[in-house]
């Protein structure tokens, strides 16, 4: 077996390598590297990232995102999501988007990664994983950038979190709330009613 065909052998379907992590079963990385881009078993994600597709019915499939973000980044100390996930939250917003929000303490700006564009934005702070409660934090601190009408979104705002477990709202604004957001939080069990400033 040459070292090329030994090197395939470590390569799992679905997974993404940096070039350092390679460098264990190859002695010559980037000549390895051009050949397995030729022939199509890895691709190329962005600069020294490279991912294996899976093969499917429908041709090959890219891997999760969450793959590519965590070998780009080198850790998986981030948080991604999409700012369609306010959708869900019921506050009128209705627009979609076409990129995904990486919340991290490493990288800012938009990179391509593979065919799909993500928003690095640094932040101090950050949950380990979504919930109701940060989704509506977050929304308030970003409702300049939707395209929805502010007022009527923070109006819809306030009549959610008086439906939500007011602790861990009040916890979240504090935590990852801009001024706004712990302004708006703070007042709701004064069934206060915050217009946009």
């Amino acid at each position: 077996m040459n070292a090329l065909d030994e090197l395939k052998q470590h390569l799992k379907p679905g997974q993404v390598y940096r070039r350092s992590d390679l460098l264990q079963w190859s002695n010559a990385v980037d000549r390895h590297l051009k050949l397995l881009v030729k022939d199509g078993t890895l691709y190329k994600v962005s600069q020294g990232v490279y991912a294996c597709p899976k093969k499917t019915s429908f041709g090959k499939a890219a891997p999760e995102d969450y793959k590519l973000v965590e070998a780009f980044l080198k850790t998986d100390d981030f948080l991604l999501f999409s700012s369609n996930t306010y959708n869900a939250l019921g506050v009128g917003t209705t627009q979609l988007y076409n990129e995904q929000l990486v919340y991290n303490r490493k990288r800012h700006g938009k990179f391509k990664l593979g065919n799909r564009t993500f928003n690095f934005q640094m932040k101090p702070y950050f949950p380990k994983e979504l919930s109701k409660e940060f989704l509506l934090v977050d929304l308030v601190n970003n409702v300049k950038k939707l395209a929805e009408e502010q007022d009527a979104v923070l109006e819809r705002v306030s009549q959610v979190a008086a439906n939500m477990d007011s602790s861990s709202l009040k916890n979240d604004a504090q935590l990852y709330g801009g001024v706004r957001a712990k302004k708006l939080f703070a007042s709701i069990d004064n069934k206060t009613v915050i217009h946009a400033a």
